[in-house]
């Protein structure tokens, strides 16, 4: 009888503590063991020289949109994209679901969506809106991860922003339920005062856009969800911070003893508001892109540690919605979920990103932060085999027909990366090898511990 199952061998092994030459023995979808030279039989062997061995990518922030909108993507074509980029399990947001995931009822439909069509493991966001603080119990008790809220306008008729009553009220019941809340942080009385003042006077473009969500908004927001966590006891998780600022506050509030930390996504990182005003609506997003000068600060922040996790935002459309002369009016959001390892891998050829401080941020920290069995985020002899082999050094362009969405757009085609996925493993099964899906669904759905 083998000793294994299979053995990946040679592979330069990446940890939060950093990279090692060693070979991986898989046996029944774990980890059996981890070292040099490993001795014993297998099945087959993977021979992953060259090659950097990473846990599977988790991203704790994508919107696949089903039930009710999977004609925007869908679960079956998100899990696939997200595992073409080395990902291995999603937190899929309660928006833009229809219903949104606000009740049991709404999240059994999502649960019977993902066990028919994941390609990866995944997690469900619960939604806090002011319809539905007697309902988080309910969705507790079904296995989410924790609570999404906005704290500006979500864009969704069917997903209600909260005002700080309402939040101070969710993250009480939410600290009871020893779950964490995430927050969309910008101010809704200020951006939305921007907006109208520029729209009144038909000033509609990119730029009048940007210039309605500033900094000052995220800032406002981020204050005020602090203070509240501060109150609650609540754990708090903000949400695609984008500057240097934002993650400032969240450092000092930590300081503090507030149980908070923050997300950022690549796209904050690797595009600015020029690329905006370049490349138009596939580049809207909220909070927008910001100047050089800005990116320059949060990259600062990153290396610094003070970033706890990085989520894509995933957040397509149908490319009609993306059309529109009133900039206000088109859909923002970003779809990049495929490429977020290439993405900060080609950022630490700019900026000294170790490969094990993305593993951090995409895998062990995510694990961490939100509970995760100690089977996930993490390689190392007990942990399931959730593999992502990438060639570090291998350039390539992002091309639309390579894309996994559902519809195949993104601001990153036609941009050259260094740092290929080459094979994704979920539990010691290859679901995507050398450019093509290869496994069978088999995702499962992943509780809080």
């Amino acid at each position: 009888m083998a000793t294994f199952d299979f053995i990946l061998r040679g592979g330069t092994v990446v940890t939060p503590a950093g990279g090692r030459v060693a070979d991986i023995g898989v046996k029944q979808g774990a980890i059996a063991a981890l070292g040099p030279n490993l001795s014993g039989s297998a099945r087959r062997e993977v021979d992953a020289t060259s090659l950097h061995v990473f846990p599977g990518l988790i991203d704790a922030h994508v919107h696949f949109n089903e039930p009710g909108r999977a004609d925007w993507e869908g679960i079956k074509t998100g899990s696939r994209a997200l595992a073409a980029g080395g990902g291995t399990m999603f937190f899929d947001m309660p928006l833009n679901a229809h219903p949104p995931t606000c009740d049991g009822e709404s999240f059994d439909l999502k649960l019977a969506a993902a066990k028919r069509n994941s390609l990866t493991d995944f997690a469900f966001w619960g939604g806090l809106v002011p319809q539905n603080l007697d309902r988080l119990e309910e969705l507790a008790g079904r296995g989410v991860i924790g609570f999404k809220a906005f704290m500006s306008d979500s864009g969704m008729d069917d997903f209600t922003h909260v005002d700080a009553k309402t939040l101070r009220r969710g993250m009480k019941r939410a600290a009871k339920l020893k779950l964490p809340v995430a927050v969309h942080a910008e101010s809704e009385t200020l951006t939305k005062r921007l907006a109208a003042e520029r729209i009144a006077r038909g000033k509609i473009s990119v730029r009048d856009y940007l210039k309605s969500r500033p900094i000052a908004a995220e800032l406002e927001a981020i204050r005020c969800a602090i203070e509240i966590a501060g109150e609650t006891k609540c754990a708090l998780h903000v949400v695609h911070v984008s500057s240097g600022e934002g993650v400032a506050l969240v450092a000092a509030a930590r300081n503090r003893g507030v149980d908070v930390t923050c997300e950022t996504c690549p796209h904050y990182l690797v595009l600015t508001e020029g690329d905006m005003e370049k490349l138009g609506a596939i580049a809207k997003c909220a909070p927008p892109l910001r100047s050089p000068s800005v990116v320059k600060k949060l990259w600062e922040r990153v290396l610094a540690g003070e970033v706890a996790t990085i989520g894509s935002d995933h957040s397509p459309s149908p490319p009609e919605m993306k059309r529109d002369e009133n900039f206000f009016k088109v859909w923002g959001g970003i779809s990049g979920g495929q490429h977020t390892l290439p993405l900060l891998l080609e950022g630490r050829n700019k900026k000294s990103f170790a490969p094990s401080l993305v593993a951090k941020l995409t895998s062990f920290n995510v694990a961490e932060r939100f509970r995760l069995p100690k089977t996930k985020g993490r390689i190392e002899p007990g942990a399931d085999a959730d593999f992502a082999l990438v060639a570090l050094r291998e350039k390539f362009t992002v091309r639309a027909r390579d894309l996994f969405y559902r519809h195949r757009q993104s601001p990153y085609v036609g941009r050259a990366l260094t740092g290929r996925v080459v094979q994704t493993i979920l539990r010691g099964k290859t679901i995507f090898k050398d450019g093509q899906i290869v496994g069978a669904r088999c995702g499962q759905f992943i509780k809080p511990l």
